[in-house]
């Protein structure tokens, strides 16, 4: 399938996990009535509070992944559940942050935990140290799906220019982005960095954000959708809802013949050393 449409989710989770996958539900329920064979939820798309060990769940089998999974396999659709909390048997105080790929049959095609914690000092003042609460993962996520590869990153993973340029040379024509971005970043960083990853690979960016006031700072919203020629698709309002944009897989094919980005880098001179 060279073209489908795809849907990013804008929500504004807290700390009520049942309010947060009802919400969730009717904006799944929504992209399909659009035409949508990809959703893309948020990251925290599930819970966003203090108790992050406690709310952790397991991937695949726990209650999120449940619901997910019939939603899934009753819509006929691809869902990437933003992220929750993944339970860590071997550091339980610090789950994961894991997103994971439901296929329209609901079982799971692919998981990924979030590779680079968000630890910042901004100049503002504004502290995080999320690999206090949060445990890294170790691999790359590039997902085989019957409308192509996908590749899997998480929120602050988006300023790490070479994790998205090894994904796309092994063969990502899209990258899911689900994110909780902060207003004081977000302003200055989030569209810039989102368009920079498109252009540079080549590559379709679907990058739905938190949008409110979280525990810890205020969440950006602007969802955003973005194509291999870094234009924008489709981009959300200041309040919760869905957007959807066609994606064309021919259009990626196009753009790479026209600037040969990939084709013309020099790994005889620099090299990616795969993580």
């Amino acid at each position: 399938m060279t073209k489908f449409i795809a849907a990013a989710v804008q929500m504004d989770s807290q700390d009520d996990k049942m309010a947060n996958l009802a919400a969730a539900e009717g904006y799944i329920r929504e992209a399909a009535a659009r035409g949508a064979r990809l959703v893309v939820l948020p990251e925290s798309m599930n819970y966003i509070g203090r108790d992050m060990a406690q709310e952790a769940e397991a991937i695949p089998g726990g209650p999120t992944f449940q619901r997910l999974s019939g939603l899934a396999r009753e819509l006929d659709l691809w869902l990437e559940a933003g992220s929750i909390y993944e339970s860590n048997p071997e550091d339980p105080a610090r789950p994961f942050n894991t997103t994971f790929l439901i296929c329209p049959d609901g079982t799971m095609a692919a998981k990924y935990a979030k590779l680079h914690p968000f630890d910042v000092v901004l100049p503002n003042g504004v502290t995080s140290r999320e690999s206090d609460r949060v445990c890294p993962g170790k691999k790359l996520t590039v997902a085989e799906t019957d409308l192509g590869k996908v590749g899997l990153g998480i929120c602050y993973d988006i300023r790490f220019g070479e994790m998205f340029r090894i994904m796309a040379l092994e063969g990502a024509k899209l990258f899911a982005v689900p994110a909780n971005f902060t207003v004081n970043t977000g302003k200055d960083h989030w569209e810039v960095l989102l368009r920079a990853r498109a252009i540079e690979n080549e590559c379709y960016v679907i990058a739905p954000n938190q949008m409110g006031k979280k525990p810890r700072f205020t969440a950006y919203g602007n969802s955003l959708m973005v194509d291999p020629w870094g234009t924008v698709i489709a981009r959300a309002s200041d309040k919760p809802g869905v957007i959807t944009a066609e994606i064309d897989l021919d259009y990626v094919t196009k753009v790479r013949q026209s600037t040969f980005t990939l084709d013309n880098r020099r790994p005889d001179v620099y090299q990616l050393r795969k993580l």
